[in-house]
């Protein structure tokens, strides 16, 4: 009789389990779009693309420590660095954690690397291989049109 209740309990759990387990494979999936995404936007200097999924009431810190609010600020921001210092350069990330903190809710860790630089931000300097290396935490939300950016906070890695 218990050999029995065990294995409808496991069979229940199991099935019930399931879509939980496929929703949280295809969010993983669909914040790992975001991040190509905005791979792709920076390498061709594209700063409304770039910010398509930042919140309108997002909060964002860059490298150098400034502080901005709002899908607008985060936009502009990057379309001054793409006319600037930044401009032709290339960015790649690596999504090193994605923490589901609730259903809608993610924590995502990210090792960045931007690279072709022509020129630097005031204040930053490159690794020696002439790279910006950062760690970026971006803070994921769940709207009803899909996930968008919360926070964007951005550290350059000192040697």
């Amino acid at each position: 009789m218990k050999t029995k209740f065990l294995s409808v309990f496991w069979f229940l759990f199991v099935i019930c389990a399931l879509p939980a387990t496929e929703k949280r494979v295809e969010d993983d999936l669909s914040i790992r779009r975001i991040i190509a995404e905005q791979v792709r936007a920076w390498n061709i200097g594209d700063a409304k693309a770039f910010s398509a999924n930042f919140s309108d009431e997002g909060s964002f810190t860059n490298i150098r420590g400034s502080v901005f609010y709002g899908h607008q600020a985060f936009e502009e921001r990057h379309a001054e660095i793409f006319a600037t210092f930044f401009r032709g350069s290339k960015l790649a990330m690596s999504a090193d954690k994605i923490h589901f903190v609730r259903p809608d809710i993610a924590i995502v860790d990210i090792s960045t690397e931007v690279s072709e630089l022509k020129g630097m931000p005031p204040g930053v300097k490159t690794a020696t291989d002439g790279k910006i290396h950062t760690r970026l935490q971006e803070v994921f939300v769940k709207e009803p049109t899909g996930w968008r950016i919360a926070s964007y906070h951005n550290v350059d890695i000192k040697e």
